[in-house]
C-alpha cells in the first residue's frame, strides 16, 4: 500500500493505492489550490481532514483549509481552538494514521477521514448488519433514524448508477469495508472512550443542484452526526482533563483471486 499526503494544501491524502489501483477519487476543483481559512469548501475529492465539524462552520472544518507542517513523520495543523497532529505508517497492506489532537479540557468537537472513493458502479459497502443509523436525505438536515443497510426501501449498501439522488448517513458502527469487483478496502476507527462511526455520502449525480457530479464519501468519524451545531449528549468528542484525545485509523485493501 502507498499513500501520499500534501501538507501544503490542508494535509489533504492525494493517493491511497494498492493492489495495482487507486482508491481515492479525483475532480478538477481550481479553487483547492487557494482556499484560505472560512472558504467554502472545495472538492477535488482525496481524503480531507475534516475537524472540528463537517457540515455547518466552518464548512467541513478548520483544518483542510490551513497549512499543515511536518517534522520528521509527523504532521501537524494549528487552529484557532486545537491543534491536530498525526503520524501516518504504511506497510505492504495497511495503512495506520495516529491521531492527536490537543484543545482546552471540555472542547468538544467531530472528526471525519473525509474519503471520496473511486469505485464502480458495482460496488458495495459492508457495515454491521441492523447497525443504527441517522440519514440526511439530498444533502439536507437530519431527517429521520434507520438502521444499516436499508432506510426507506434505499439499499444504502449498493452504489449502483447514478440516478440524480444524493445522500449522506452515520452509522454507529467503528468500521466499513467496501468492495469493488476483486478488490476490497477496509477502514477502521478505534478512539477509546469517544464516540465513533462511519459516514456515507451516496451521491449519484445529486448534488450540488446546479451543477451535478458523482461523488462516494466513506468517512470513518470520531461523533456520530455531520454538524457540531447540531449534536446532543453523546454526539461528539470530548477532550478530557489531560487536554489531549488520540485515535487510529487503520486501513486495508486486499485483492481476491
Amino acid at each position: 500500500m502507498r499513500t501520499v499526503t500534501d501538507p501544503a494544501l490542508g494535509g489533504r491524502w492525494t493517493s491511497l493505492a494498492a493492489g495495482g489501483r487507486e482508491w481515492l477519487w479525483h475532480r478538477d476543483e481550481p479553487r483547492r489550490a487557494t482556499v484560505r481559512p472560512g472558504d467554502a469548501f472545495a472538492d477535488a475529492g482525496g481524503l480531507e481532514e475534516c475537524v472540528p465539524t463537517i457540515r455547518g462552520t466552518p464548512d467541513h472544518g478548520d483544518a483542510w483549509s490551513r497549512p499543515w507542517q511536518r517534522d520528521g513523520d509527523e504532521e501537524s495543523v494549528d487552529c484557532p481552538d486545537f491543534r491536530l497532529a498525526r503520524r501516518i505508517r504504511t506497510d505492504a497492506e495497511r495503512t495506520v494514521a495516529d491521531y492527536r489532537l490537543t484543545a482546552a479540557p471540555g472542547y468538544r468537537f467531530l472528526w471525519a477521514a473525509h474519503a471520496l472513493l473511486d469505485v464502480s458502479e458495482q460496488a458495495t459497502v459492508e457495515m454491521a448488519e441492523g447497525a443504527e443509523l441517522r440519514l440526511y436525505p439530498d444533502g439536507g438536515s437530519y431527517a429521520n433514524p434507520g438502521v444499516w443497510p436499508r432506510v426507506s426501501g434505499v439499499p444504502l449498501d449498493r452504489l449502483g448508477p447514478d440516478d440524480g439522488t444524493a445522500l449522506g448517513a452515520v452509522v454507529n458502527t467503528p468500521e466499513v469495508s467496501v468492495h469493488d469487483g476483486a478488490d476490497t478496502l477496509h477502514m477502521a476507527v478505534e478512539a477509546e472512550g469517544q464516540p465513533v462511526s462511519v459516514a456515507l455520502w451516496r451521491n449519484l449525480r445529486g448534488f450540488p443542484e446546479s451543477a451535478p457530479y458523482r461523488s462516494i464519501g466513506v468517512e470513518p468519524m470520531l461523533g456520530r452526526v455531520f454538524g457540531l451545531a447540531e449534536a446532543g449528549e453523546g454526539d461528539t468528542a470530548c477532550v478530557p482533563g489531560s487536554g489531549e484525545v488520540r485515535w487510529r485509523l487503520t486501513v486495508t485493501a486486499r485483492r481476491h483471486s
